[in-house]
């Protein structure tokens, strides 16, 4: 009985020391249990964090773009073209001898007749020459007939061999070099008459002084050994010439002799009607247009030389054309191109040809459709196949705002 106590006794420790060693094994494991958990949630965090910050710096690496659309142009209107005035005759005047401005009768405006005064200049250096040269006309007209006497004579003695033959040869020589010298005086005065008639200056046509240079006491150089000095600019206005280049498109369809008119943005609703006069028949390599010229009636002085002014040609332009804005243009070495932002935000470059140019927007012959996306100032760095968003328009962003 004591035997099987004892027994009992002892095996009842071994039992106890398990359940301790149970116990500190889930005081160990608890602790790492939790530790792990928070390693993996840590991880996974940061892998959270990771790919979302790489999300969204992929989706800043994506440009946001704004779009323009092409508007159709009607197609049955006329050829309308920017072009410039220039007057149909164009003259800088200048004087033909020096001296010092005297006067000047005609100011920046006056419309003169051709052969009417427009400036007098004090010629003193010249006028002391012509007397001069007079002078030396005179002495030498003197000489000549003293030399013309003396011939006589001695033509006459030599019949009764009272001179030789050698004197008379020697006087009717100097008669003849006296008579050449007479001959070189004349020449000599006509130059400085001319000269001296210069001082008067006249309009070699009809038209209107558009520019004076000089006033009273101004030198006057005739270019002799100096810097000429342009006195006046005189312009023939009427008719006035409109010149225009002509796209190569259309180059074709212009001829001499067609029915043209000029319309002004300062004279709104008022048209002045010419022809085309003459065109280069010459298509110009560095723009591709034809250089055209129009003459137009003038009479009433409306129409300014360098002025800007549209161009309608009597000539009907068929076709489907769209009208798009210069910023959207790309000048790439390979011609002009446009952006396109496809269904998929991806970008795609066309190739367009152009018409006319109207200043802030021109006119697209073929490349495009009129549902195109296209990229307004697009950057020169834009490639093909680029992706890109769309920008919302400003009036959407305001309401959202």
């Amino acid at each position: 009985m004591m035997e099987t106590v004892s027994g009992q006794q002892q095996s009842a420790p071994s039992g106890g020391t398990r359940k301790g060693h149970g116990k500190m094994f889930l005081l160990w494991l608890v602790p790492f249990i939790l530790f792990a958990a928070l390693a993996i949630y840590s991880l996974a965090s940061k892998k959270t964090s990771s790919r979302a910050l790489a999300d969204q710096t992929a989706k800043a690496a994506v440009p946001f773009v704004a779009v323009v659309h092409a508007t159709p142009v009607n197609a049955d209107s006329g050829l309308v073209l920017p072009g410039a005035l220039q007057a149909f005759v164009e003259s800088p005047i200048y004087a033909r001898t020096n001296g010092y401005l005297k006067k000047w009768y005609k100011d920046i405006g006056s419309k003169v007749d051709k052969g009417e005064l427009l400036a007098e200049i004090d010629t003193p250096e010249i006028d002391q020459q012509l007397s001069q040269a007079r002078a030396d006309l005179g002495t030498a007209e003197a000489n000549v007939n003293l030399s013309q006497t003396t011939a006589t004579r001695f033509q006459d003695l030599i019949k009764t061999d009272s001179v030789s033959k050698q004197e008379v040869d020697n006087a009717v020589g100097d008669f003849n070099a006296k008579k050449a010298m007479v001959q070189s005086a004349q020449a000599n005065v006509k130059r400085l008459e001319d000269l001296e008639s210069f001082k008067r200056v006249y309009a070699p046509f009809a038209g209107v002084i558009t520019q004076r240079n000089v006033d009273p006491g101004t030198l006057i150089n005739a270019g002799n050994g100096g810097t000429a000095k342009e006195l006046f600019d005189l312009s023939q206005i009427d008719p006035i010439r409109a010149f225009v280049a002509v796209p190569q498109t259309y180059a074709q369809s212009v001829r001499a002799g067609q029915h043209a008119c000029i319309s002004l943005s300062e004279v709104p609703g008022q048209k002045f009607c010419g022809v085309v006069a003459r065109t280069a028949d010459s298509i110009d390599p560095a723009t591709r247009t034809l250089r055209t010229e129009v003459d137009v009636p003038n009479p009433a002085g409306k129409l300014f030389p360098g002025a800007y002014a549209e161009v309608q040609f009597d000539v009907k332009v068929s076709g489907n054309r769209l009208s798009l804005p210069v910023t959207a243009l790309l000048f790439r070495p390979e011609g002009v191109s446009v952006a396109v932002v496809g269904a998929d935000g991806k970008i795609q470059l066309k190739r367009v040809f152009i018409g006319r140019d109207y200043g802030s927007t021109v006119e697209v012959l073929t490349g495009l459709d009129a549902s195109d996306s296209i990229v307004d100032n697009p950057p020169d760095s834009i490639e093909a196949d680029q992706q890109v968003r769309i920008a919302a328009p400003a009036g959407n962003k305001s309401k959202g705002q």
